[in-house]
């Protein structure tokens, strides 16, 4: 199912590490386009490039993404392999209304699969969230975004925390798709649940490292006694 809807995701997760030769044009290649066959003019992976590149150049609305790939040279419209008009000879890119509707269509959890690293050779995972600058739009509350980091800097996935919920809720299903056997998952002190460490634990087999603050109470009685032969390590951090 897909983390974002009771709809089923079309992409089953596949991260990627350092060392893979597929770009991130490749990767995109691999999303099923959700559009109907009849009507569509530019692919997928060239709006979704070029939606990309405009953030990183700075955008930070629809209007000003397809503004930024209205300018965009033709150097830059070739090697996303925007539409070629044959007669002009000049490639064109997708307008601020097909951008729009090509991201809000495109599956969210099948776009962080796609693009994620590989967590298999991560000995640290950090998890945490953000509000995304700038994604609130009248009375639409602003997008939520809780993600899994690597040591090294690198982004597993991320997905939006569902409106009237908060981080809790989301952290399993974060976490789920992948292979976590022997990985120290860090977290907020929001984090410190019960269900989260028996969910790393029992499901994953992964380490912990939680912060418990001085209002928890009944977590601070958390048994940090030494471990012994064939125990599950656990670690708590204190402030």
């Amino acid at each position: 199912m897909c983390r974002q809807s009771a709809t089923a995701c079309p992409v089953t997760p596949r991260p990627f590490g350092r060392g893979s030769a597929l770009t991130v044009a490749d990767r995109l290649m691999l999303m099923p386009d959700p559009r109907r066959c009849r009507g569509r003019r530019h692919p997928l992976a060239c709006v979704l490039l070029l939606a990309a590149a405009a953030v990183v150049a700075g955008a930070r609305s629809y209007a000003a993404i397809g503004q930024w790939a209205k300018n965009a040279p033709q150097a830059t419209l070739t090697r996303v392999n925007a539409r070629l008009l044959p007669v002009l000879g000049v490639r064109a890119a997708p307008s601020a209304a097909t951008i729009r509707r090509v991201i809000n269509q495109v599956c969210p959890d099948g776009l962080a699969g796609l693009t994620g690293a590989d967590p298999a050779a991560a000995e640290s995972i950090a998890v945490d969230g953000k509000t995304a600058r700038g994604s609130r739009h009248g009375d639409i509350p602003a997008a939520h975004l809780l993600a899994a980091m690597t040591s090294d800097g690198l982004v597993v996935t991320q997905l939006r925390v569902p409106d009237k919920t908060n981080e809790i809720t989301c952290f399993a299903a974060l976490l789920r798709p992948y292979d976590l056997t022997g990985t120290v998952i860090t977290a907020d002190a929001l984090h410190t649940q019960r269900n989260h460490a028996r969910f790393l634990v029992e499901e994953k087999n992964a380490h912990f490292v939680f912060t418990v603050k001085k209002n928890q109470c009944a977590t601070r009685r958390f048994d940090t006694s030494p471990l012994q032969a064939g125990q599950t390590r656990r670690e708590v951090c204190w402030v």
